[in-house]
């Protein structure tokens, strides 16, 4: 769990809802049904007109990922690699066979059976090298669905203002309920702006994050298994990869 995504989002509806007290207001005049539905709706139909329905539905999958984001564990992938390079030198690649089957990871078992049927080390490192780059495209694919509703967010709340204020224009005949109505208007505005930037594109740039790291986990690992076909010593690929820990 991800508890500084919780402390964050904790912090910024207080930070609000606060100021909306301490300066003389009502916490419930910050909530408008209408003027929510307007906005989400309107940058709902938007991401969809953009997006293909894979790269939607995967932005949706990845979102889990702000608060139970990937275990990432680049020390245990120094420790398999030292122990698998130790076993190849000891025994042979064949000998990394019965390490294989144990692995859950598709990538790390595709990689480590490429070794054991003595794949070229130029030619492993380029065919894994090829599914990182894919894998990074495809999920920064599903990070840019949440950048865009960042950017549809707060034009879509001017459009829900816009349409507040011609009600209220309509209704010129009850001056007393004018300063009520505009008040209205203008909560469409602070859900769209609210939204892109205390939502929307925080979720972004933490999946670009969350992605790059999963990218140097996948180059440190390909490096290692490259350093095992080559066979190279043990304790200076376990060196070099960590090189890799931060």
């Amino acid at each position: 769990m991800d508890f500084n995504s919780i402390i964050g989002i904790g912090i910024a509806l207080v930070a609000v809802f606060g100021g909306q007290v301490l300066e003389g207001g009502h916490h419930a005049s910050l909530i408008q049904v209408t003027s929510l539905v307007v906005v989400l709706g309107g940058t709902l139909g938007a991401v969809l007109l953009q997006s293909p329905v894979r790269q939607f539905v995967l932005a949706m999958k990845m979102s889990r990922w702000i608060f139970v984001p990937p275990v990432l564990n680049p020390e245990a992938v120094v420790q398999h690699i030292a122990t698998w390079s130790a076993a190849a030198r000891k025994e042979g690649l064949l000998a990394l066979d019965n390490h294989v089957e144990g692995i859950d990871d598709p990538f790390v078992r595709k990689g480590l059976q490429m070794v054991v049927d003595g794949t070229e080390p130029k030619v492993l490192q380029r065919v894994l090298e090829v599914e990182i780059e894919t894998f990074e495209d495809l999920h920064h694919q599903g990070g840019k669905v949440w950048e865009a509703a960042g950017g549809y967010a707060p034009t879509i709340g001017i459009l829900g203002a816009v349409m507040g204020l011609i009600q209220v224009m309509e209704n010129l005949s009850n001056p007393a309920d004018l300063g009520a109505g505009i008040a209205v208007a203008f909560v469409a505005t602070i859900y769209g702006v609210g939204l892109a930037n205390l939502a929307f594109l925080p979720i972004a740039n933490k999946l670009k994050t969350l992605i790059a790291r999963q990218v140097l986990l996948r180059d440190m690992l390909v490096d290692g298994l490259v350093g095992i076909a080559k066979g190279e010593n043990p304790r200076l690929i376990a060196e070099r990869l960590k090189g890799y820990v931060v």
